[in-house]
């Protein structure tokens, strides 16, 4: 089993305090730590990336590492220049070897390949056309399919599912994509077999053919892991099944591993990756240790006592940020008539906290779906604030919308083509639902349009929906950026505004089972802690799709946003909110100042908690519990959750927050 450790196994000679100086304590036991395997739960703005350079140039420096045996694996190839760039300044300028898994796959099946006098096979590096040929009737011939199909082949390889089991596990895993599950099974068997066939490999064969190699030969697996015995893997919450195999293939009895990752931002479940590998540490790494990194040097503790509420509300946190940072500006959450006024609002906010000698780029708007992402272009190109969409890319250059404005081309009247699309995006019919949302996102635009200019025609239309979104993704000179969730990991900005919190977007309206709605919590969560300074969360209580308007609920775990500011909660109005605080102070003890004895010592020890998180927060003290709370709680003593939430002045938010610290407090006290 493994355990948790911020010793210090040997003391440092003093030439090497170079590598350790300016590290916190349990940044100093992950460098300094000699087990193997070692686990570093490392929180987001906690230093992993100085930490895992720190350990490696301070290991190379006491020669416990040899660099030249050192195999780095990253998820990018910017995060292993980074690595690399970082192990120069600190003195190893060459010899580790540091890369993504396919880019390290791919050297060694072609060192492999030269050794054995192979002809290497073609790299298939363009799918879609490819699958676009297997694909019968009418998904042969449209933009969206062949991509989507290529998306599922991609996600069952990562999985390690053959096209004879793709049905089932798709179905249990309760996949969409635009054609019914058996046709894609089928296109995946012809893609297969077409790839033998042609003597071809894609990028998923790069990784299967690797750990093949190693497992097909004992000699050759034993020389390569002697070659790189001291492997390091960041980011393990986001390995799939497949990469996770070819691991367990590069690693013998005598590797030394250091896996670094955050369970708090494992949100690709749904592109095949598995944080089980991760946070089952010990079933898959036996006797090992793990050393957590929790302080947090990146954020405000404002900022961060909102994102903690989020994720506490969940039912696993195994990593709680603690901040480091002055105290800031408090998070502000606003509520808008519509879509349209939130973007203009948000517009605004994004001029206003610009600043003399700030770039505009320390700012970003953040959203859920590329789809939202038009609206606020829109807003910003109309008062000139310069912006760029990152990540997703132009929704112009989407290929649902690039067939979409192709067919209106095509059509004998503007009214007639917006109709045909929003009946399109309203059935879904071969397109996966981000894809819809995205052709009813040009149906508004054109309805927009309609408005302004009733006698326009398509290709005025046309011509105004270029010039609108004309500065999406110009991708240089200074910005704010509009990102989405997914695009935002491992990026950060000063100023963060996190806009279309409702219900269907965050969480979206597709996550069905406790699971989804989890990663949904942590991809919130993984959004509210790319700020530094500032974050404003926003939403609408009106938003049109295509042309439909609906009214909006916010998000759930705005709640839980407005609870850590200690401001009335959305859903509820000033005087019912008042009425139900006066009804639940009734029900309180009067005296908590006259406890005793073990109510008492509860009590205080209650209080010293409370003192802990609201400085934490930087919030007041009543906000975390009020002391008839406290009271109330030392006096019945709960045991359980259920219990808890028995005990005036604790509803669900907070026994989800904080249930399990108060319940361990009650539980060491209790006689």
């Amino acid at each position: 089993m493994a355990t948790e450790t911020h010793a210090q196994p040997t003391p440092e000679p003093d030439d090497d305090e170079r590598f350790l100086r300016g590290l916190n304590p349990h940044q100093r036991a992950a460098v300094l730590s000699a087990a193997s395997p070692l686990r570093i739960l490392a929180g987001a703005g906690s230093g992993k990336t100085r930490v895992l350079t720190h350990r490696i140039a301070y290991r190379a420096e006491t020669g416990t590492l040899d660099p030249h045996r050192v195999l780095a694996v990253t998820f990018t190839r910017k995060a292993a220049g980074e690595l690399r760039g970082r192990l120069g300044r600190l003195g190893l300028r060459d010899g580790v070897h540091a890369g993504t898994f396919h880019a390290i796959a791919y050297a060694q099946l072609r060192q492999r390949w030269e050794e054995r006098g192979v002809r290497p096979p073609e790299l298939l590096d363009r799918k879609v056309g490819f699958v676009a040929r297997l694909i019968p009737g009418r998904g042969r011939s449209d933009r969206t399919t062949p991509l989507d199909v290529v998306a599922e082949i991609e996600w069952a390889a990562a999985r390690r599912i053959p096209p004879e089991r793709y049905e089932p596990e798709a179905t249990k895993a309760r996949r969409r994509p635009p054609l019914d599950l058996a046709t894609v099974a089928t296109v995946y068997d012809r893609y297969e077999e077409q790839k033998k066939r042609r003597r071809l490999v894609d990028f998923d064969d790069i990784l299967r053919l690797a750990a093949r190699d190693l497992e097909a030969d004992p000699v050759y697996a034993a020389a390569r892991r002697w070659r790189f015995r001291h492997l390091f893997v960041d980011e393990f919450q986001d390995v799939n099944p497949l990469q996770h195999h070819l691991l367990e293939q590069w690693l013998g009895p005598e590797s030394d591993l250091c896996l670094v990752g955050d369970p708090n931002q494992a949100i690709y479940a749904w592109n095949g990756a598995d944080a089980r590998y991760l946070v089952d540490f010990d079933r898959w790494f036996p006797g090992g240790e793990t050393v957590t990194l929790e302080d947090n040097y990146r954020s405000t503790p404002q900022i961060l006592a909102v994102a903690n509420g989020v994720l506490q509300m969940g039912a696993n946190v195994p990593i709680r940020l603690r901040p480091h940072r002055p105290a800031g500006h408090v998070p502000t959450v606003r509520a808008f008539e519509d879509d349209v006024a939130e973007a203009r609002a948000v517009t605004r906010a994004c001029r206003d906290a610009h600043r003399p000698g700030v770039p505009w780029s320390a700012q970003a708007v953040l959203v859920r779906t590329n789809a939202q992402a038009s609206l606020l272009t829109e807003a910003m190109a109309a008062t000139s604030v310069p912006h760029r969409v990152r990540g997703a890319g132009r929704l112009l250059e989407q290929p649902e919308v690039v067939e979409a404005l192709s067919t209106m081309r095509r059509s004998t009247s503007l009214d007639v083509a917006l109709a045909d699309l929003d009946h399109d995006a309203d059935s879904g019919e071969h397109l996966t639902e981000d894809r819809a949302a995205n052709v009813a996102e040009v149906v508004r635009l054109g309805r927009e349009y309609q408005a302004l200019e009733p006698a326009g025609d398509i290709g005025a239309f046309l011509a105004w929906l270029s010039a609108t979104l004309r500065d999406e993704d110009r991708g240089s000179g200074d910005a704010v950026e509009i990102v989405t969730f997914h695009a935002a990991k491992g990026l950060e900005w000063s100023v963060v505004h996190v806009a279309g919190l409702e219900e269907g977007y965050v969480p979206i309206h597709h996550a069905e089972t406790v699971d989804d709605v989890e990663e949904e919590r942590r991809l919130l969560y993984v959004a509210l802690t790319r700020a530094r300074d500032e974050l404003h969360c926003t939403w609408a209580r009106k938003r049109t799709f295509g042309s439909r308007t609906m009214k909006r609920s916010p998000s759930p775990w705005i709640e839980s946003i407005e609870a850590t500011l200690g401001v009335a909660p959305t859903q509820v109005t000033r005087s019912a909110g008042a009425e139900r605080a006066r009804a639940a102070r009734r029900q309180l003890p009067t005296s908590p100042a006259r406890t005793s004895g073990p109510e008492r010592d509860v009590f205080e020890a209650l209080r010293s908690w409370r003192r802990e998180q609201s400085r934490a927060a930087d919030v007041p003290a009543f906000v975390i519990f009020n002391d008839a709370t406290l009271t109330a709680i030392a006096e019945r003593r709960p045991r359980t959750r259920s219990q808890l939430l028995q005990v005036p002045g604790v509803g669900e938010v907070k026994a989800q927050r904080f249930g399990d610290d108060v319940l361990r407090i009650v539980a060491a006290l209790d006689p």
